[in-house]
């Protein structure tokens, strides 16, 4: 069983950067490919950034690419979603997602293919 924990959230002004932690607690950690979601409010859950379990694959929405970078830490377990030039837009609740799937080749842009989620930290940017 994986255990997901996100920290990093806050308020921050537009054109702004913050990096989200997500630290994981279980033995698989190494071998899950991960994932970052964001809720808005009002909105549906949608795919921000994912990345594989070598973290020798990354992909992410459109709507962040050349903005946010996710990277993995597998000794300290842990993965991070740096955001760069921040837009209103971005705000919402962040999650993590692990696969449990071990050393899945590709990382996945849908909801459905994770199996352990965080709490959500909040985001917050105001123009």
């Amino acid at each position: 069983q994986l255990q997901l924990v996100e920290s990093g959230g806050g308020w921050v002004q537009a054109g702004g950067s913050q990096r989200l932690s997500c630290a994981a607690s279980g033995l698989t950690f190494s071998t899950n490919n991960m994932g970052w979601f964001r809720q808005a409010p009002g909105k549906e859950r949608e795919f921000v950034a994912a990345i594989t379990w070598s973290g020798g694959r990354t992909i992410y929405a459109d709507s962040v690419k050349g903005r946010f970078t996710v990277s993995r830490d597998n000794g300290k377990m842990t993965v991070y979603l740096q955001m760069n030039s921040l837009k209103p837009e971005d705000t919402g609740i962040y999650y993590c997602a692990a696969d449990r799937r071990p050393r899945a080749i590709a990382p996945s842009n849908e909801l459905a293919r994770y199996d352990y989620w965080g709490q959500g930290t909040q985001v917050t940017v105001s123009s």
